[in-house]
Parts: structure tokens; sequence; C-alpha cells
């Protein structure tokens, strides 16, 4: 974990609540894709964690929706605005667990900490497929960044107003063979994807923070291999070790 002050490059709406943040600082303290940052933001006590989408040397990319004070007020962040930002939280995903056709299923706001694993799955000469699903087609976003690494995407959206109608549950039966299944999303998508995928995975769950990084136990869960911290130990847990 390190804690670096981030400068605003551009801060950009995708849908009607949903924003792509670029920022400039020290990028070193992540390692892996499916880590998040925790934000601090004036006037609010606690930070605000967000997966991150994409870095490079220097640059970071989250992409958040509005959803009370904290990330409203990230909207209304100009370029030049600086942030006081922990980096390098949570364990991430483990890309030697892939096997060579790796199944990436992102639900909402779950989809962008899949988009940074999907390039290091490429750099690594595996072929990932990916599945992004949306309630509805205003609010689907980055299919085209997806696109553009040259993967396979099937988009599902719940009214069936693009791509296929459903959940991402239903796409992946349009899907004939994976090995390894990453995914991202609400509580409940992960459950359905639990039960209706075959193979092995690693599941990233959300849940309510305090510290950030493992001190204030606030974010303890129950695994079949005792309690662990979703923001230190997870929040990528393995399929064989979740409890529902």
């Amino acid at each position: 974990m390190k804690n670096v002050i981030f400068t605003v490059l551009t801060n950009e709406k995708l849908t009607d609540s949903v924003y792509k943040m670029t920022l400039a600082g020290d990028t070193k303290g992540i390692e892996r894709p499916g880590q998040f940052v925790n934000i601090k933001l004036e006037g609010l006590y606690l930070r605000r964690p967000i997966s991150v989408c994409d870095y490079e040397d220097g640059k970071l990319t989250i992409i958040y929706k509005v959803v009370g004070k904290g990330t409203e007020q990230m909207s209304w962040l100009d370029k030049g605005a600086m942030l006081d930002v922990l980096v390098g939280l949570g364990n991430g995903y483990f890309t030697e667990f892939s096997g060579q056709k790796p199944l990436l299923i992102g639900g909402g706001v779950g989809v962008p900490p899949l988009y940074n694993l999907a390039k290091e799955l490429i750099k690594e000469g595996k072929t990932p497929t990916v599945i992004i699903g949306f309630n509805t087609k205003s609010e689907i976003f980055y299919k085209d960044e997806f696109e553009s690494l040259g993967i396979k995407v099937l988009v599902a959206t719940a009214d069936g107003s693009y791509g296929i109608k459903g959940f991402v549950t239903d796409a992946v039966k349009e899907v004939e063979e994976y090995t390894h299944v990453y995914t991202c999303g609400p509580e409940p998508m992960l459950k359905a994807v639990y039960n209706n995928t075959t193979t092995d995975g690693s599941y990233s769950f959300e849940e309510r923070m305090g510290c950030g990084f493992g001190a204030c136990m606030g974010c303890s869960c129950k695994t079949k291999y005792g309690n662990k911290r979703i923001c230190k130990d997870g929040p990528v847990l393995l399929k064989e070790e979740i409890i529902w």
C-alpha cells in the first residue's frame, strides 16, 4: 500500500450515472489487475474504495458510479484537482489460474477491473472472452474498449434492448469452452455465476469498508477457510472457499 497524491487529468461522463476519471501520479504500488484504490474526499470521514480499471507508469484510470455524497463530489472534480489516494489495496486477480481460455464476466460497475485483467491475459498469450451485463442499452459502457483489444465480447441486457436478452448467465450459454471464470459485480450476480458455470473461478466481492487495508475488521466475511477481510484478503475470493 502507498499513499499518493494524484492529479485529475480527465473526468468524463460515460452514461447518466457512470464516470471515467484519469489521474496522473505514482502507480508503482499497484501490482496486479483487480486491486482497488481508496480516495479521500473533502468533508467525508471515510475514504471511497474504487476498483482500478487500468494503470500504467504514471497514469491511473478509474470508473465509478454516482451513488452518494462521495461519488457525487468526485463527479464535480475538474482537470488539475488533487486527490489523496491509497493505492495497491486488495489481493486482486491472479492470471496464473486462467488457463488458455478464461471467461471474464462483469455486471454494471463490476465491469471496469476486468479491462486491465483482459490486457494482462492477452499479454500472456491467453484468449479471453468477455461478458458484460447491464439493465438496459443506455447503461452500456466499455464494450468498444474491450473489442479494441481484439477479443470476443458478449453483452446482455435485462430488458433485451441490446445484445442477449437476460442476464450474464444467459450469455454464458453462448460460450462453448472456458477454462476459468473471473467475475466482478453485485452479489446476486456473483451467486448466479457461481451456480451456472462449470470451472473454478475468481470472484471479486463488493463490501462496505472502513479503513480499506485490514486494520478495522469492518468488512470481514465467513469463508470455508475461516473469516477473511474483503479489503485485505479479498476482494477476490476463489470459488472453492465461498459460503453463500
